[in-house]
């Protein structure tokens, strides 16, 4: 398997809105934390994920969180 790419060493500290969400697990995306794409080719796929109350969520940047898409401070440890 590829090895993802450390998109930031910082989480995304978002706005979002209850519904469906796809998290690019493979850190190539342009559109970070979100999939763009950019994993076509790789043997990496987006991560789907489903928020169901609107709030700030911080998802993962650097790829090596344990509770994806969330960040859990693993970026700290890089």
């Amino acid at each position: 398997m590829i090895k993802p790419v450390i998109a930031a060493k910082t989480p995304a500290v978002l706005e979002l809105e209850a519904g469906e969400y796809w998290w690019c697990r493979c850190g190539q995306s342009k559109n970070q934390p979100f999939c763009d794409g950019a994993h076509v080719g790789s043997d990496i796929e987006p991560m789907r994920f489903e928020v169901t109350e609107a709030k700030k969520y911080a998802l993962c940047q650097c790829k090596s969180t344990a509770k994806s898409p969330f960040c859990d401070g693993a970026h700290r440890d890089l």
